[in-house]
C-alpha cells in the first residue's frame, strides 16, 4: 500500500470530519440557511458531497453502474439542473438523516482508498482519474463547499497542513485554468510561494521568470477553488502571467466558471 494514498484518503476523511462536527449542533430546520454560494442551502451542500462522494465510491466497487448513473445525470442535467436530479436521487432524504448518511459514506470511501493501488485508473465525469488523484478532489469539493457553510455559520476556519493536497491541485491545474477559459496558455507558470497553517514555506515553479504569487496557502486555495475573489486577500501577485492566472483560476472540472465579485463571499458576522 502506497503512504501517499493513505494520506489523501485520511486527509479527506478528515476534511469531512472538520464540516461534520460545525454543522453538529444544526437541526433540520438550521439546515435550510442559505449559504452564499449559488444560493444553495447547508442541506444542500451536505447532499452535493454526499452524492459525488457515493459516485465516487461507486466507481471502484462496480463500474458499469457508475457509467450507467452518469448517463442518466447527463442526459437529464439540460433540462432538470442538478439541483434538482440530486433531490429526485435522494428519494425524501433530507435533515440530520442526510447528514448520518454522508456521515456514513465519506467514511467508508476513506476506507476502502486506503486499500487500493492509488496507480488504478477511475472513470469519471470528466477524464478519467487515478485514485491518487480522486481523494485529492474529494477533499478540494468538501473544503471549497465547507467554506461556505463556514461562512455562513460565521465561523473562520482554521486550516491544518492538509490542505497542501489542495495546493498542488490548484498548481497543477495552471494549464487547464487557460484551456477551460479557452485562452492561450502561457509558456510557463509564476513561483507559488506560500506559507502552510504550520509556518512551513511551500514553493513551487521556484526561480520562474513568469511572475510570482505569495501569500498563505489557505488564500491561494480560496482563490484557485473559487470561494473568495482574490482581490478580498493578501495575496500578492506579480507578473502579468500571475495577475491572468488569478482572475480566473479553477482548479476544478467543468465548465468555466466566473469567480464570485469582491466583497461578495466573506464570513458573515453575527
Amino acid at each position: 500500500m502506497s503512504l501517499d494514498i493513505l494520506t489523501q484518503a485520511a486527509d479527506f476523511r478528515d476534511e469531512s470530519e472538520a464540516l461534520d462536527q460545525l454543522i453538529a449542533p444544526l437541526d433540520d430546520a438550521a439546515l435550510q440557511q442559505v449559504t452564499g454560494f449559488k444560493g444553495w442551502t447547508i442541506e444542500q451542500i451536505i447532499a452535493h458531497l454526499y452524492h459525488w462522494t457515493w459516485a465516487v465510491d461507486l466507481s471502484v466497487t462496480d463500474e458499469p453502474a457508475f457509467l450507467a448513473h452518469l448517463r442518466d445525470f447527463g442526459a437529464r442535467k439540460a433540462a432538470l439542473g442538478m439541483r434538482a436530479l440530486e433531490h429526485e436521487w435522494l428519494d425524501g432524504l433530507s435533515g440530520r438523516a442526510l447528514v448520518d448518511r454522508w456521515r456514513a459514506g465519506y467514511r467508508q470511501t476513506a476506507e476502502r482508498f486506503l486499500a487500493i493501488d492509488p496507480r488504478r485508473r477511475l472513470k469519471w465525469a470528466g477524464p478519467d482519474m487515478s485514485a491518487r488523484s480522486s481523494m485529492t478532489a474529494r477533499q478540494m469539493e468538501t473544503w471549497a463547499h465547507g467554506q461556505a457553510v463556514f461562512d455562513r455559520l460565521g465561523v473562520e476556519r482554521i486550516d491544518t497542513d492538509r490542505i497542501r493536497n489542495i495546493v498542488v491541485l490548484g498548481v497543477n491545474t495552471f494549464g487547464w485554468t487557460f484551456k477551460v477559459h479557452e485562452r492561450e496558455m502561457p509558456e510557463a507558470p509564476p513561483q507559488v510561494e506560500l506559507s502552510a497553517p504550520s509556518g512551513e514555506r511551500w514553493v513551487y515553479h521556484e526561480g520562474s521568470t513568469s511572475g510570482r504569487i505569495q501569500g498563505t496557502a489557505t488564500e491561494f486555495c480560496q482563490v484557485v477553488t473559487q470561494v473568495r475573489h482574490r482581490d478580498d486577500t493578501a495575496l500578492r501577485i506579480e507578473g502579468e502571467v500571475a495577475e491572468q492566472w488569478m482572475s480566473i483560476a479553477q482548479c476544478f472540472a467543468g465548465p468555466p466558471e466566473t469567480p464570485p465579485a469582491p466583497g461578495s463571499r466573506r464570513v458573515c458576522r453575527r
